[in-house]
């Protein structure tokens, strides 16, 4: 990492400035390294700290992809910059620098770094190896930043960094045709020679002091991935993982710390039933301090051009039908809309009423079927692997809820160890450790069939939760905290145990007969009505709360525990999570309860006493629906998704 950590907050002042240094290189004019993602990252990010009231922003890119650049990110335009970014800045202004593109590594020359090895930014102009001055021509390495980034903070300024790039190898292997590409040039490709040995013994450099916080798009031994929207072979489409879920966060909650907002864009890049390539990362004090500005979370879509301004970022899909406005807030519609052509950032659509201004989503597009890598065997001179592998190619092609496809993907099959494991779009197995990939285990339409469930509820969430993700927002609203009270197994069974209730912590391994206990605190000051889901996994999709006839919703200040016993007699490492769905209760209106949701065929007369958001969450998670007229205008209540991951294993 580029930081240490250290302590002190500066407060923001009522007149604070924000400025912003945005570098997106996705064209090497030397290295053979080119991206396609960061001249739509530095857009994106732009637009969003600009919605948010950033003061200025200044873009370096390539000028012809991205003409808001001011000039190419060569080295000296990014140090020049940089130098000019914190000039006439003072005690509660900020500072933000953001950099999508190549990172790698190169060899210590001071010694002041415990690995041995600098981490390098790669500008446009970054070269190969000099062997006359022993450093990566033109690179810009993590020494030479810090310093830059002090004097900021001597002067009371916030210095925030968002940094969507990797530095590292070391992570999980992708196998098979991996849909994104990694933002990592491995030293080989800059002609490190192996005689380049790191300087040993030399003085770590002193962490930073002041008011900090970098966020970074995935830990210190993963790689950070870009991936198409679209078609792969359009440029536009492509975009950080890690860049458009924090883009989301920022531009959906408008009251947020950097830490919560760093949380939020974790959560959403989970994804829906491979699991998450990476896991960002973070790092400074000013993790606890708010982010600047605000944001309008709820919303009406703008319509400018005749497009409606929200895309494939945004969660939206062709065939969505949008009520129109003449206002952002109130008033009758004007009539409907059906998006015809979805983008990134804008959707086409039929005839607009005349003063159509404003839109809201009232009926969701068919379901996305789960869009599948073709599956490989990890080894494949092992005959079974292949075979097991064909099998699974064939399901997917019998099923009308997964496709295989060509272009952009959701999800992958590696059969490894005589198993079929489901990955993410990056195609690696287990990224967050052994067992961290779902297991689809029997049948392999049976297996495919409830990944794709999962891939839907997931994506109908999201869409509802108001983003192309769910994301989760900690402390805001409804609070899910969980504790854990070690089993006593007895073969199969669990016996009575004793054991003391201790806090649950993220990454804790839970084993066969732990008892996990929810404690749902309601903070709003609405009502709220509160579904339990629980996915196993074999990617099975279990209603955990309300039982039948209980009443789920939860109003101001009261609590409602909730207990699940882990049954795992097989032992073995896996991954499971509890969904916690909340949603605001009108007054005086019927209770939305989404245990529906688990169920493989749910029903289709929910009867009059159901909640808007219940039938369409349903009929955006069931690719059967029968009808798609809902017959409701306004806008849906917007839900707080809360998920709560559990990693089994055998307890030591």
């Amino acid at each position: 990492m580029i930081l240490g950590l250290c302590a002190g907050l500066a407060p923001l002042s009522a007149g604070a400035e924000v400025r912003a240094l945005l570098v997106g290189v996705s064209d090497y004019l030397v290295l053979d390294a080119d991206l396609r993602g960061p001249a739509n990252d530095v857009r994106l990010m732009a637009r969003t700290l600009a919605a948010r009231g950033a003061d200025r922003i200044t873009v370096l890119a390539d000028p012809t992809r991205v003409p808001e650049a001011e000039e190419a990110p060569t080295r000296a335009a990014i140090l020049a910059a940089l130098s000019a970014l914190g000039e006439g800045l003072g005690p509660g202004d900020t500072a933000i620098f953001y950099f999508s593109g190549h990172g790698s590594q190169a060899p210590d020359l001071n010694g002041d770094e415990a690995g041995g090895y600098d981490e390098i930014f790669l500008p446009a102009d970054a070269a190969g190896w000099s062997g006359s001055t022993g450093t990566v021509e033109n690179a810009l390495v993590d020494d030479e930043l810090g310093p830059i980034f002090q004097q900021m903070l001597d002067r009371g300024v916030q210095v925030v960094g968002l940094i969507d790039a990797c530095h590292s190898a070391t992570g999980f292997r992708a196998l098979g045709d991996a849909a994104g590409v990694a933002r990592y040039v491995p030293p080989t490709l800059l002609g490190l020679p192996a005689e380049a040995a790191p300087v040993a013994g030399g003085q770590a450099a002193p962490p930073l002091t002041g008011d900090f916080a970098f966020l970074y798009s995935s830990q210190s031994d993963e790689r950070s991935f870009e991936f198409p929207l679209g078609d792969p072979e359009d440029p536009s489409t492509w975009y950080g993982d890690f860049t458009r879920s924090l883009a989301a966060v920022l531009a959906g909650v408008p009251d947020l710390t950097w830490g919560q907002a760093l949380e939020a864009a974790r959560d959403a890049m989970r994804g829906g039933s491979g699991g998450a390539v990476q896991a960002p990362d973070g790092e400074g004090p000013g993790l606890a301090s708010p982010v600047f500005g605000g944001a309008a979370a709820e919303g009406r879509l703008r319509i400018e051009g005749g497009k409606v301004q929200a895309g494939l970022l945004d969660g939206l899909a062709e065939g969505a039908v949008v009520a129109v406005y003449a206002g952002a807030a109130g008033g009758e519609p004007l009539g409907r809309a059906t998006l015809a052509s979805v983008g990134p950032t804008t959707s086409e659509v039929g005839a607009l009423p005349e003063g159509a201004r404003f839109a809201e989503v009232v009926q969701p597009g068919a379901p996305r079927p789960l869009r599948l890598a073709p599956p490989v065997a990890a080894d494949p001179s092992d005959p079974e692997s292949v075979a097991l592998a064909r099998r699974f190619a064939e399901a997917a092609a019998t099923l009308d809820g997964v496709a295989v496809a060509g272009g952009p993907v959701d999800a992958g099959v590696v059969v490894t160890g005589g198993v079929a494991v489901l990955t993410g779009p990056g195609g690696v197995v287990d990224p967050q450790g052994p067992g961290s990939s779902p297991r689809l285990t029997g049948d392999p339409a049976a297996a495919l069939d409830r990944a794709a469930r999962v891939h839907r509820l997931y994506a109908a969430l999201a869409l509802a939760a108001g983003g192309a993700r769910g994301f989760t927002i900690p402390g805001v609203g409804l609070t899910a905290t969980a504790t854990r009270i070690a089993g006593s197994p007895a073969g199969p069974d669990c016996g009575p145990t004793d054991a003391p209730e201790t806090p649950w912590r993220e990454g804790e391994i839970v084993g066969h007969c732990d008892q996990i206990w929810l404690t749902l605190s309601n903070t709003a000051i609405e009502a709220q009505d509160v579904t339990v889901l629980y996915i196993g996994r074999d990617l099975s999709i279990s209603p955990i709360w309300p039982p039948s006839g209980l009443s789920n919703r939860v109003a101001f200040g009261e609590s409602q525990e909730i207990g699940m016993e882990i049954r795992a007699p097989g032992g073995g490492p896996g991954t499971e999570e509890i969904v916690v769905i909340a949603v605001p209760a009108g007054a005086n209106a019927p209770r939305t309860v989404l245990t529906g949701l688990a169920d493989a065929a749910p029903t289709r007369a929910l009867g009059e006493g159901a909640q808007a958001l219940e039938t369409w969450l349903l009929s955006a998670a069931d690719p059967e629906t029968v009808t798609r007229n809902f017959g409701f205008t306004g806008a849906l209540p917007q839900p707080k998704i809360t998920r709560i991951g559990l990693s089994l294993g055998t307890q030591d």
